[in-house]
């Protein structure tokens, strides 16, 4: 199993399972606390089971997130495990290789014009970027970058997912994105109907909140791997 999440993502694909990051999130602002006394590592393992492509967890204050759970994820699983969170200086990127995880969210709309210059830091240190963008403009930032990976968020990052996300931020955008960077459409899909759709435009789909307050856990996440 590769721990490289651009690899992990196409190979899912081409064995005919959805290509999905399942995020082990224990709090969301809207929603408030997400975990409800789960251990996260039981959660881990159901998304193993499920085939899941990748494991995504949020390290930022926001998100009640910490470096300490990042290490215990990637520590328990073959999984590439993508880290999220405001990454402002290099120093996170080598932290982020520290702890183990994989593959680190960048997002274009803090770093701007340094944007380029963190993918390429992240690339020399062994961790993988994948590059948020909400905007055309941070895809035309993004788009001479180095990333093989650019995600188009749903939501405005800046409204703490306050805001209403919808599918069809990825529909309208995703044309926008260069050719040969995987697309990962995230946030705001919650049913198997946003799925479809997401998949119509990009490669690939990051999901948290949906899966974190289902009933049963392991039957929606196999039923979004396994849907037609």
């Amino acid at each position: 199993m590769s721990k490289v999440l651009s690899k992990s993502l196409l190979k899912a694909r081409k064995e005919g399972r959805n290509p999905i990051i399942a995020e082990v999130k224990v709090y969301s602002p809207k929603y408030g606390d997400l975990l409800m006394g789960r251990d996260p590592i039981k959660i881990l393992k159901i998304y193993e089971e499920c085939e899941v492509a990748g494991i995504s967890y949020i390290t930022a204050k926001e998100f009640k997130g910490d470096e300490k759970l990042l290490k215990e994820l990637s520590e328990n699983t073959e999984l590439p495990v993508l880290r999220k969170d405001f990454i402002k200086r290099k120093e996170d990127i080598e932290r982020t290789s520290e702890l183990g995880a994989s593959a680190v969210l960048l997002i274009s709309k803090i770093l701007k014009d340094r944007t380029s210059e963190f993918v390429d830091y992240a690339l020399e240190h062994g961790v993988e970027p994948l590059v948020e963008v909400h905007t055309t403009e941070d895809i035309a930032i993004v788009n001479e970058t180095r990333t093989p990976m650019i995600g188009i968020n749903n939501r405005d990052i800046f409204q703490m997912e306050k805001d209403d996300g919808s599918v069809e931020v990825t529909e309208r955008l995703y044309k926008y994105v260069r050719r040969d960077a995987l697309k990962i459409s995230e946030s705001g899909i919650s049913t198997l109907e946003h799925l479809t759709r997401a998949l119509k435009c990009a490669d690939a789909v990051l999901i948290g909140t949906a899966f974190m307050r289902a009933r049963n856990l392991r039957e929606i996440v196999r039923n979004f791997v396994r849907a037609p």
